[in-house]
């Protein structure tokens, strides 16, 4: 599995850790920055993440700032990208079960290493269900494909 992973400077730390937590399970990782906490530009990142999930360069990605508002607004910008700002567990599972998220997003003022590696983990052994929610999903790419013209 190849996972992209961004940040701003307010969520730098919890990416380094989340790298790290991602690579000790063998998880392929590219790192779109950024490098430090000096301040940055948050869509700079969510935009190079989003991209690559659009593109299917990776398979999913995961996005950290401040609060996770704004890389949250970012990367549903991107067409094909359905991205979902998780604060606890139950969310990253029905995330992926219901919405078919492709990109988590964490607020780093609101969550801990510890919590964001649970929720990743969780999120990642989450399946979408299909069913009834694949026609929800459905109509979130028309919504997409409208807005795009």
């Amino acid at each position: 599995m190849k996972i992209a992973i961004g940040a701003d400077h307010g969520g730098y730390e919890l990416k380094e850790s989340l790298i790290t937590y991602l690579k000790s399970k063998n998880i392929q990782i590219i790192d779109c920055g950024t490098n430090s906490n000096q301040s940055v530009d948050y869509p700079d990142f969510g935009l190079a993440v989003a991209d690559m999930v659009s593109r299917q360069e990776v398979e999913l990605g995961v996005l950290i700032c401040t609060t996770g508002i704004g890389q949250s607004m970012t990367a549903n910008k991107v067409p094909g990208v359905r991205a979902a700002l998780c604060l606890n567990d139950d969310q990253a599972k029905f995330s992926r079960l219901h919405n078919d998220a492709n990109v988590i997003v964490f607020g780093a003022k609101y969550t801990s290493a510890e919590e964001a590696q649970k929720m990743l983990d969780v999120w990642l052994a989450t399946s979408f269900e299909g069913g009834r929610h694949q026609r929800r999903v459905e109509k979130i790419s028309e919504i997409e494909k409208k807005y795009s013209k």
